[in-house]
Protein backbone atom coordinates (compact mmCIF):
# COMPACT_ATOMS: atom_id res chain seq x y z
CA UNK A 1 0.00 0.00 0.00
CA UNK A 2 1.97 3.11 -1.50
CA UNK A 3 -0.62 5.80 -1.31
CA UNK A 4 -4.86 5.98 0.28
CA UNK A 5 -6.18 4.87 -3.65
CA UNK A 6 -4.41 1.53 -2.77
CA UNK A 7 -6.74 0.41 0.02
CA UNK A 8 -9.22 1.94 -2.09
CA UNK A 9 -8.86 -0.59 -4.61
CA UNK A 10 -8.27 -3.30 -2.40
CA UNK A 11 -11.48 -2.94 -0.63
CA UNK A 12 -13.52 -2.94 -4.00
CA UNK A 13 -11.99 -6.24 -4.28
CA UNK A 14 -12.63 -7.36 -0.73
CA UNK A 15 -15.98 -6.06 0.06
CA UNK A 16 -19.28 -7.38 -1.41
CA UNK A 17 -20.37 -4.80 -4.74
CA UNK A 18 -23.14 -3.72 -2.40
CA UNK A 19 -21.32 -2.94 0.67
CA UNK A 20 -18.67 -0.82 -1.34
CA UNK A 21 -20.87 1.18 -3.01
CA UNK A 22 -22.63 2.47 0.41
CA UNK A 23 -19.68 4.07 0.82
CA UNK A 24 -18.33 4.88 -2.68
CA UNK A 25 -21.69 6.18 -3.87
CA UNK A 26 -22.90 9.50 -3.49
CA UNK A 27 -26.72 10.34 -3.56
CA UNK A 28 -28.90 11.08 -6.96
CA UNK A 29 -26.17 11.83 -10.07
CA UNK A 30 -23.44 12.32 -7.79
CA UNK A 31 -22.76 16.10 -8.79
CA UNK A 32 -21.43 17.19 -5.04
CA UNK A 33 -19.47 13.65 -5.37
CA UNK A 34 -17.77 15.08 -8.36
CA UNK A 35 -17.47 18.89 -7.42
CA UNK A 36 -15.37 18.04 -4.58
CA UNK A 37 -13.00 16.73 -6.67
CA UNK A 38 -12.60 19.34 -9.34
CA UNK A 39 -12.82 21.97 -6.59
CA UNK A 40 -9.00 20.64 -5.58
CA UNK A 41 -7.64 19.99 -9.33
CA UNK A 42 -8.84 23.14 -10.17
CA UNK A 43 -5.54 24.54 -7.43
CA UNK A 44 -1.94 24.59 -8.36
CA UNK A 45 0.73 24.77 -5.65
CA UNK A 46 3.19 26.72 -5.83
CA UNK A 47 6.52 25.92 -4.33
CA UNK A 48 9.48 28.22 -2.28
CA UNK A 49 13.01 26.83 -3.17
CA UNK A 50 16.13 27.06 -1.50
CA UNK A 51 14.26 26.84 1.80
CA UNK A 52 16.33 25.35 4.74
CA UNK A 53 13.57 22.45 5.43
CA UNK A 54 15.95 19.97 6.87
CA UNK A 55 13.65 20.78 10.66
CA UNK A 56 9.75 20.80 9.91
CA UNK A 57 6.83 19.39 11.53
CA UNK A 58 3.46 18.04 10.71
CA UNK A 59 2.10 18.70 13.90
CA UNK A 60 -1.23 20.75 14.53
CA UNK A 61 -2.70 22.68 17.51
CA UNK A 62 -6.71 22.34 18.04
CA UNK A 63 -8.44 23.28 20.87
CA UNK A 64 -5.05 23.52 23.15
CA UNK A 65 -4.76 19.49 21.85
CA UNK A 66 -1.72 18.39 19.71
CA UNK A 67 -2.00 16.24 16.90
CA UNK A 68 0.24 14.69 14.95
CA UNK A 69 -0.86 16.12 11.55
CA UNK A 70 -3.19 18.66 10.64
CA UNK A 71 -6.26 15.61 9.77
CA UNK A 72 -8.66 13.45 11.52
CA UNK A 73 -10.77 10.64 11.04
CA UNK A 74 -14.20 11.63 9.59
CA UNK A 75 -17.71 9.93 11.25
CA UNK A 76 -18.77 7.38 9.15
CA UNK A 77 -22.13 5.58 9.92
CA UNK A 78 -22.56 1.67 9.03
CA UNK A 79 -18.50 0.98 9.60
CA UNK A 80 -19.80 -2.28 11.24
CA UNK A 81 -20.00 -3.79 7.01
CA UNK A 82 -16.51 -3.16 6.49
CA UNK A 83 -14.67 -4.82 8.97
CA UNK A 84 -15.42 -6.47 12.62
CA UNK A 85 -16.12 -3.67 15.04
CA UNK A 86 -14.52 -0.65 12.80
CA UNK A 87 -15.72 1.73 14.74
CA UNK A 88 -13.44 0.41 17.20
CA UNK A 89 -10.55 0.13 15.19
CA UNK A 90 -11.10 3.23 13.72
CA UNK A 91 -11.01 4.90 17.12
CA UNK A 92 -7.71 3.03 18.16
CA UNK A 93 -6.01 3.89 15.41
CA UNK A 94 -6.35 7.48 15.80
CA UNK A 95 -5.70 7.56 19.13
CA UNK A 96 -2.52 5.45 18.59
CA UNK A 97 -1.14 8.31 15.62
CA UNK A 98 -2.19 11.19 17.77
CA UNK A 99 -4.89 12.23 15.11
CA UNK A 100 -8.68 13.13 16.14
CA UNK A 101 -11.71 10.65 15.51
CA UNK A 102 -15.19 11.08 14.74
CA UNK A 103 -17.67 8.51 16.16
CA UNK A 104 -21.46 8.96 14.04
CA UNK A 105 -24.07 8.60 15.94
CA UNK A 106 -24.85 5.88 13.22
CA UNK A 107 -22.25 3.41 15.12
CA UNK A 108 -22.21 -0.12 16.50
CA UNK A 109 -19.97 -0.03 19.36
CA UNK A 110 -21.31 1.75 22.56
CA UNK A 111 -19.61 5.45 22.49
CA UNK A 112 -18.93 4.66 26.21
CA UNK A 113 -16.63 1.62 25.35
CA UNK A 114 -14.78 4.06 22.29
CA UNK A 115 -14.35 6.53 24.91
CA UNK A 116 -12.48 3.92 27.18
CA UNK A 117 -10.49 3.12 24.76
CA UNK A 118 -9.81 6.60 22.86
CA UNK A 119 -10.47 9.36 25.23
CA UNK A 120 -10.04 12.22 23.27
CA UNK A 121 -12.84 10.70 20.49
CA UNK A 122 -15.33 13.20 19.19
CA UNK A 123 -18.73 12.09 18.91
CA UNK A 124 -21.32 13.39 16.33
CA UNK A 125 -25.19 13.23 16.67
CA UNK A 126 -28.13 13.25 14.45
CA UNK A 127 -30.66 15.07 16.42
CA UNK A 128 -34.07 15.44 16.66
CA UNK A 129 -36.02 18.77 17.62
CA UNK A 130 -37.28 17.08 20.92
CA UNK A 131 -35.46 19.09 23.95
CA UNK A 132 -36.18 16.05 25.84
CA UNK A 133 -34.12 13.38 24.00
CA UNK A 134 -31.45 16.11 23.14
CA UNK A 135 -30.73 16.82 27.16
CA UNK A 136 -31.21 12.75 27.42
CA UNK A 137 -28.22 12.60 24.85
CA UNK A 138 -26.39 15.52 26.16
CA UNK A 139 -26.33 13.66 30.07
CA UNK A 140 -24.78 10.40 28.45
CA UNK A 141 -22.27 12.08 26.61
CA UNK A 142 -21.01 14.09 29.91
CA UNK A 143 -21.31 10.96 31.48
CA UNK A 144 -18.89 8.94 29.13
CA UNK A 145 -16.30 12.01 29.21
CA UNK A 146 -16.88 13.31 25.96
CA UNK A 147 -15.55 16.05 25.23
CA UNK A 148 -16.64 17.38 21.44
CA UNK A 149 -20.11 17.24 20.19
CA UNK A 150 -20.96 17.75 16.72
CA UNK A 151 -23.83 18.33 15.32
CA UNK A 152 -25.15 17.64 11.93
CA UNK A 153 -27.50 20.05 10.90
CA UNK A 154 -27.42 19.01 6.81
CA UNK A 155 -29.82 15.92 7.20
CA UNK A 156 -33.10 16.82 8.28
CA UNK A 157 -34.27 14.01 5.74
CA UNK A 158 -32.52 10.76 5.04
CA UNK A 159 -30.97 11.44 1.46
CA UNK A 160 -32.10 9.97 -2.58
CA UNK A 161 -29.29 7.20 -2.19
CA UNK A 162 -30.46 5.63 -5.79
CA UNK A 163 -27.02 4.04 -6.39
CA UNK A 164 -27.56 1.85 -3.21
CA UNK A 165 -31.17 0.70 -3.98
CA UNK A 166 -29.88 -0.53 -7.48
CA UNK A 167 -27.46 -2.46 -5.83
CA UNK A 168 -30.04 -4.35 -3.55
CA UNK A 169 -28.95 -2.59 -0.51
CA UNK A 170 -30.52 -0.48 2.18
CA UNK A 171 -31.33 0.32 5.77
CA UNK A 172 -32.51 -1.28 7.10
CA UNK A 173 -30.53 -4.53 6.17
CA UNK A 174 -32.83 -6.63 3.97
CA UNK A 175 -30.78 -10.06 3.05
CA UNK A 176 -32.26 -10.29 -0.38
CA UNK A 177 -31.53 -13.21 -3.35
CA UNK A 178 -29.63 -10.02 -4.90
CA UNK A 179 -27.59 -9.27 -1.46
CA UNK A 180 -26.71 -13.11 -1.19
CA UNK A 181 -25.39 -13.61 -3.95
CA UNK A 182 -23.55 -10.42 -4.05
CA UNK A 183 -22.16 -11.77 -0.46
CA UNK A 184 -21.57 -15.47 -0.97
CA UNK A 185 -19.55 -14.24 -3.82
CA UNK A 186 -17.11 -12.59 -1.17
CA UNK A 187 -16.01 -15.40 1.05
CA UNK A 188 -13.38 -13.39 2.79
CA UNK A 189 -15.81 -10.90 4.05
CA UNK A 190 -18.61 -13.28 4.93
CA UNK A 191 -16.09 -15.31 6.97
CA UNK A 192 -14.08 -12.51 8.61
CA UNK A 193 -16.76 -9.74 9.27
CA UNK A 194 -20.55 -10.70 8.65
CA UNK A 195 -20.16 -13.91 10.57
CA UNK A 196 -17.35 -13.14 13.29
CA UNK A 197 -19.44 -10.44 14.36
CA UNK A 198 -22.74 -12.28 14.76
CA UNK A 199 -20.71 -15.73 16.53
CA UNK A 200 -18.47 -12.68 19.11
CA UNK A 201 -21.24 -9.97 19.19
CA UNK A 202 -25.03 -10.85 17.45
CA UNK A 203 -26.55 -8.68 15.27
CA UNK A 204 -25.01 -5.54 15.01
CA UNK A 205 -27.34 -2.99 16.88
CA UNK A 206 -27.54 1.36 16.36
CA UNK A 207 -26.20 1.87 19.59
CA UNK A 208 -25.45 5.74 19.89
CA UNK A 209 -28.29 7.52 18.40
CA UNK A 210 -29.51 8.81 21.39
CA UNK A 211 -29.56 8.11 25.52
CA UNK A 212 -31.00 4.91 24.76
CA UNK A 213 -29.95 1.65 22.98
CA UNK A 214 -31.39 1.77 18.86
CA UNK A 215 -32.43 -1.62 17.23
CA UNK A 216 -30.59 -4.03 14.77
CA UNK A 217 -29.37 -2.91 11.87
CA UNK A 218 -31.96 -5.46 10.33
CA UNK A 219 -34.96 -3.96 12.01
CA UNK A 220 -37.35 -0.44 10.28
CA UNK A 221 -35.56 2.20 11.86
CA UNK A 222 -37.22 3.55 15.53
CA UNK A 223 -37.84 6.92 16.54
CA UNK A 224 -34.25 7.42 17.42
CA UNK A 225 -33.38 7.38 14.00
CA UNK A 226 -34.68 9.71 12.09
CA UNK A 227 -38.03 11.09 13.21
CA UNK A 228 -38.04 14.45 14.71
CA UNK A 229 -34.69 15.87 12.66
CA UNK A 230 -36.95 18.05 10.30
CA UNK A 231 -37.92 19.79 13.31
CA UNK A 232 -34.32 20.62 14.46
CA UNK A 233 -33.71 24.50 14.44
CA UNK A 234 -31.31 27.27 15.25
CA UNK A 235 -33.32 27.23 18.73
CA UNK A 236 -32.20 23.66 19.61
CA UNK A 237 -28.49 24.50 18.62
CA UNK A 238 -28.74 27.64 21.31
CA UNK A 239 -30.09 24.94 23.85
CA UNK A 240 -27.50 22.79 23.11
CA UNK A 241 -24.78 25.39 23.56
CA UNK A 242 -26.56 26.56 26.70
CA UNK A 243 -26.95 23.26 28.59
CA UNK A 244 -23.51 21.55 26.87
CA UNK A 245 -20.00 22.56 28.86
CA UNK A 246 -17.77 20.60 26.38
CA UNK A 247 -16.78 22.02 22.47
CA UNK A 248 -19.55 22.40 20.28
CA UNK A 249 -18.92 22.12 16.56
CA UNK A 250 -21.97 22.06 13.93
CA UNK A 251 -21.01 20.52 10.44
CA UNK A 252 -22.87 20.44 7.18
CA UNK A 253 -22.72 24.20 6.91
CA UNK A 254 -22.04 25.73 3.54
CA UNK A 255 -23.73 29.04 3.78
CA UNK A 256 -22.08 32.53 5.43
CA UNK A 257 -25.57 33.28 6.94
CA UNK A 258 -25.33 30.35 9.08
CA UNK A 259 -21.70 30.23 9.84
CA UNK A 260 -22.49 33.83 11.19
CA UNK A 261 -25.60 32.30 13.16
CA UNK A 262 -23.64 29.67 14.26
CA UNK A 263 -20.66 31.27 15.44
CA UNK A 264 -23.05 33.90 17.24
CA UNK A 265 -24.90 30.71 18.73
CA UNK A 266 -21.45 30.41 20.50
CA UNK A 267 -19.95 27.55 18.41
CA UNK A 268 -16.60 26.67 19.19
CA UNK A 269 -15.67 25.12 15.51
CA UNK A 270 -17.68 24.95 12.19
CA UNK A 271 -17.18 21.41 9.95
CA UNK A 272 -17.72 23.11 6.40
CA UNK A 273 -19.30 19.88 4.41
CA UNK A 274 -21.62 17.98 1.75
CA UNK A 275 -21.43 15.31 3.42
CA UNK A 276 -19.28 13.65 1.13
CA UNK A 277 -22.05 14.23 -1.49
CA UNK A 278 -24.48 11.70 -0.04
CA UNK A 279 -26.87 14.27 0.85
CA UNK A 280 -28.15 16.95 -1.00
CA UNK A 281 -26.72 16.07 -4.68
CA UNK A 282 -25.57 19.64 -6.47
CA UNK A 283 -24.40 21.20 -2.69
CA UNK A 284 -21.36 23.62 -3.55
CA UNK A 285 -18.09 21.55 -2.80
CA UNK A 286 -17.07 23.02 1.01
CA UNK A 287 -13.51 24.63 -0.66
CA UNK A 288 -15.68 27.08 -2.97
CA UNK A 289 -16.50 28.90 0.43
CA UNK A 290 -14.07 28.01 2.22
CA UNK A 291 -12.06 31.28 1.61
CA UNK A 292 -15.15 33.49 2.31
CA UNK A 293 -15.86 31.91 5.49
CA UNK A 294 -12.66 31.75 6.64
CA UNK A 295 -12.85 35.29 7.32
CA UNK A 296 -15.37 35.19 9.43
CA UNK A 297 -14.77 32.57 12.17
CA UNK A 298 -12.90 34.75 14.84
CA UNK A 299 -11.59 32.58 17.52
CA UNK A 300 -14.00 29.30 16.44
CA UNK A 301 -11.64 26.47 14.62
CA UNK A 302 -12.76 25.83 10.65
CA UNK A 303 -12.83 22.38 10.03
CA UNK A 304 -13.07 20.72 6.25
CA UNK A 305 -13.91 17.53 4.71
CA UNK A 306 -14.70 15.96 1.09
CA UNK A 307 -12.60 14.33 -1.26
CA UNK A 308 -9.34 14.37 0.37
CA UNK A 309 -7.08 11.63 -0.96
CA UNK A 310 -3.44 13.15 -0.69
CA UNK A 311 -1.37 15.04 1.41
CA UNK A 312 -1.73 17.83 -1.32
CA UNK A 313 -5.40 17.93 -0.88
CA UNK A 314 -4.69 18.42 2.69
CA UNK A 315 -2.19 21.26 1.92
CA UNK A 316 -4.52 22.86 -0.28
CA UNK A 317 -7.27 23.09 2.56
CA UNK A 318 -4.83 24.90 5.22
CA UNK A 319 -4.15 27.02 2.40
CA UNK A 320 -7.09 28.30 1.78
CA UNK A 321 -8.29 29.20 5.11
CA UNK A 322 -8.80 26.15 7.23
CA UNK A 323 -7.79 24.94 10.60
CA UNK A 324 -7.95 21.20 10.06
CA UNK A 325 -9.34 18.70 7.74
CA UNK A 326 -11.21 15.02 8.10
CA UNK A 327 -10.74 12.40 5.67
CA UNK A 328 -13.67 9.94 5.78
CA UNK A 329 -13.74 7.01 2.73
CA UNK A 330 -9.77 6.25 2.68
CA UNK A 331 -9.50 5.25 6.34
CA UNK A 332 -12.90 2.68 5.99
CA UNK A 333 -11.43 1.38 3.29
CA UNK A 334 -7.94 0.94 5.04
CA UNK A 335 -10.25 -0.58 8.35
CA UNK A 336 -11.89 -3.08 5.76
CA UNK A 337 -8.66 -4.62 4.69
CA UNK A 338 -6.34 -4.13 7.18
CA UNK A 339 -8.18 -3.58 10.79
CA UNK A 340 -7.15 -1.26 13.00
CA UNK A 341 -3.14 -1.69 11.16
CA UNK A 342 -4.75 -0.67 7.98
CA UNK A 343 -6.07 2.32 9.64
CA UNK A 344 -2.81 3.05 10.98
CA UNK A 345 -0.67 2.32 8.03
CA UNK A 346 -3.21 4.69 5.98
CA UNK A 347 -2.40 7.63 8.48
CA UNK A 348 0.79 7.11 8.24
CA UNK A 349 1.24 7.13 4.51
CA UNK A 350 -1.00 10.31 4.53
CA UNK A 351 0.91 12.00 7.28
CA UNK A 352 4.39 11.50 5.16
CA UNK A 353 2.63 12.50 2.30
CA UNK A 354 2.64 15.94 3.68
CA UNK A 355 5.56 16.21 5.59
CA UNK A 356 7.41 15.51 1.76
CA UNK A 357 4.90 18.02 0.41
CA UNK A 358 5.81 20.42 2.89
CA UNK A 359 9.46 19.99 2.25
CA UNK A 360 8.93 20.07 -1.38
CA UNK A 361 7.00 23.84 -1.04
CA UNK A 362 9.34 25.24 0.82
CA UNK A 363 7.52 25.15 4.66
CA UNK A 364 8.65 23.66 7.81
CA UNK A 365 5.42 24.35 9.92
CA UNK A 366 2.09 23.90 9.12
CA UNK A 367 1.30 27.48 10.68
CA UNK A 368 3.37 28.48 7.53
CA UNK A 369 0.53 27.03 5.01
CA UNK A 370 -1.16 30.25 3.38
CA UNK A 371 -2.54 31.33 0.67
CA UNK A 372 0.84 32.28 -1.25
CA UNK A 373 1.33 28.73 -2.34
CA UNK A 374 -1.82 28.50 -4.06
CA UNK A 375 -2.48 29.71 -7.84
CA UNK A 376 -5.37 28.69 -9.80
CA UNK A 377 -4.29 25.28 -12.24
CA UNK A 378 -4.17 26.34 -15.83
CA UNK A 379 -6.51 24.18 -17.80
CA UNK A 380 -5.32 22.74 -20.97
CA UNK A 381 -5.43 23.49 -24.47
CA UNK A 382 -6.73 21.45 -26.40
CA UNK A 383 -4.27 19.63 -28.85
CA UNK A 384 -4.02 20.81 -32.00
CA UNK A 385 -5.79 18.62 -34.77
CA UNK A 386 -7.99 16.42 -31.93
CA UNK A 387 -11.02 17.59 -32.77
CA UNK A 388 -11.70 16.55 -36.29
CA UNK A 389 -10.47 13.07 -35.28
CA UNK A 390 -13.08 13.48 -32.08
CA UNK A 391 -15.97 14.05 -35.12
CA UNK A 392 -15.25 10.89 -36.91
CA UNK A 393 -15.73 7.71 -34.82
CA UNK A 394 -14.37 8.78 -31.36
CA UNK A 395 -16.74 8.27 -28.84
CA UNK A 396 -15.80 11.97 -26.96
CA UNK A 397 -15.81 10.22 -23.60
Amino acid sequence: MLALADFERAARRRLPRCIFGFAAHGSEDERSLRANDEALAEMGLVPRVLVDVASRSTSCDLWGRTYSAPFGIAPMGGAALFAYRADQALAQAAAAESVPFVLSAASSVPLEEIARRAPHAWYQAYLAGDRGRIEALLHRLERAGIGTLVVTGDVPVAANRENDLRLGFGIPVSVRPRLLADVLAHPRWLASVALRTVLRDGVPYFENFGAQRGGPIIDAPGPQLRAGRDRFTWEHFRFIRDRWRGRLVLKGVLHETDARMALDAGADGLILSNHGGRQLDGAVSPLRVLPRLAALRGQARLIVDGGFRRGTDVIKALALGADFVLVGRPFLYAAAVGAQAGVQAAIGLLRQEIDRDMALLGVTAVSGIDASLLSPAEKPEPLRGLAPLMGHGGSGR
